[in-house]
């Protein structure tokens, strides 16, 4: 006999089956899911801030802002999931598939990446 992974009550239906019911279906994937530290989750939630900044201030998928207008938003430069080195000597910076790039007097091009 089967049980629950979330709460080892016996499980009944399908040979399969790892949970009982959807609540503890979903409170196990809470618990494997979450931040382990602190240090984490703020971090994450800075990627996060980043991201909803970029992605409001680029709706089109390639636009202009100035740095003036991301930080009065509270972006925060420090942190980008990747650096992308272009050909042609650019940098990159990305948040997931939003990314910015360096212009001149304190401009930056917005970009979204095809996924």
């Amino acid at each position: 006999m089967k049980t629950c992974l979330e709460c080892g009550d016996p499980i009944v239906g399908r040979e399969d089956k790892k949970f009982c019911s959807d609540g503890c279906r979903n409170a196990y994937n809470n618990k494997i899911n979450k931040d382990s530290t602190n240090y984490m989750r703020n971090i994450n939630n800075k990627l996060r801030k980043n991201y909803r900044i970029l992605s409001e201030l680029n709706i089109d998928g390639k636009s202009k802002t100035t740095r003036a207008k991301l930080m009065s938003k509270g972006f925060d430069f420090e942190f980008f999931t990747n650096v992308l080195n272009t050909k042609t000597g650019n940098t990159y910076y990305f948040l997931y598939d939003q990314g910015y790039m360096v212009l001149d007097n304190d401009y930056y091009m917005l970009v979204k990446k095809d996924i």
